[in-house]
């Protein structure tokens, strides 16, 4: 228990004894554990966004006017018997289209009478949003003469709604890489700020240190109160930005409804959660740079 306390005392004495390179490191850990705590809800924020919009991609087939009930099931059992990457085919026959076109825009269609333009559709729903391609490709495999054409003769049309998702998926993978490498830089910083602020502790003290030598202490004793030293910034900047984002949570996020709904998604991370893999990812930091700090300069 003494040994400990004198660890601490040690730490905290070589802490005071270099305050800028201190806060220096306090305050690279503190901003690297705030990009942190938003890079990771934003991160689920963008995955889920993208998720969302790929669940809606469809691939609509539009069968010709006077396709008959027989190539409507013909059709249909192909889909769902024959065609690869399909998850589900719902049915809209021309009828039910045109009474749901004609709940949206009832003047227009009131100007057509008892003539129904639509065709019976069929809604295909891919397995995943990335086999779009490949389901259109079998959907209109090529030809004779090489180009595209549909599987069968009864369909009219084919189409997909996969504009907003390759838009989608762009602009969040672009955010998740700009903050990832925001996030991996701010680590490498804290780091070197950490092994820095320890070297020059082991620098100021470095006649301590070959006096404890020669007088018989082990590596690991002279190793320890540098370590707890790079600990202890480490906590003290990771509890403070804690305490900003917990802050920003209360007085920002809580008093936007709309906001709050949107970060509570089922597949978000608590905020519990969130903020013990933040103190973890700030010891980690501060051991890495005591580690690097110690393992490079510690050789007397």
């Amino acid at each position: 228990m003494n040994q400990v306390s004198f660890f601490f005392k040690e730490a905290l004495r070589s802490i005071g004894r270099n305050p800028i390179p201190s806060f220096a490191a306090l305050t690279a850990v503190l901003l690297t554990v705030l990009v942190l705590g938003v890079f990771i809800p934003a991160v689920q924020l963008a995955n889920g966004a993208a998720d969302d919009v790929r669940g809606r991609v469809t691939v609509q087939l539009f069968m010709k006017t006077k396709a008959t009930d027989a190539q409507i099931d013909r059709v249909q059992t192909a889909l769902q018997t024959e065609i690869p990457h399909v998850k589900s085919v719902e049915f809209v026959s021309k009828e039910r289209a045109y009474a749901q076109e004609k709940k949206k825009n009832p003047e227009a269609y009131a100007l057509l009478g008892k003539t129904n333009p639509l065709p019976d559709t069929f809604r295909v729903t891919p397995d995943s949003a990335g086999n779009v391609d490949k389901l259109l490709a079998a959907l209109r495999p090529e030809g004779v003469s090489g180009k595209p054409t549909n599987f069968d003769a009864a369909i009219g049309e084919v189409k997909a709604s996969k504009s907003e998702t390759n838009k989608i998926v762009k602009v969040t993978g672009a955010l998740k890489l700009g903050l990832g490498v925001l996030a991996a830089l701010l680590v490498l910083a804290t780091v070197l700020l950490i092994s820095n602020t320890i070297r020059l502790s082991l620098f100021s003290r470095r006649r301590e240190v070959e006096v404890m030598k020669l007088v018989g202490a082990t590596d690991s004793f002279i190793r320890w109160p540098f370590v707890i030293e790079g600990l202890i910034l480490g906590a003290a900047g990771g509890a403070l930005a804690i305490v900003l984002l917990g802050l920003a949570k209360v007085t920002i996020l809580n008093q936007l409804e709309g906001i709050a709904t949107l970060i509570s998604r089922p597949d978000m991370i608590a905020f519990g959660p969130l903020i013990g893999l933040l103190v973890l990812a700030s010891i980690a930091v501060s051991a890495l740079g005591s580690g690097l700090s110690l393992r490079r300069f510690l050789r007397v």
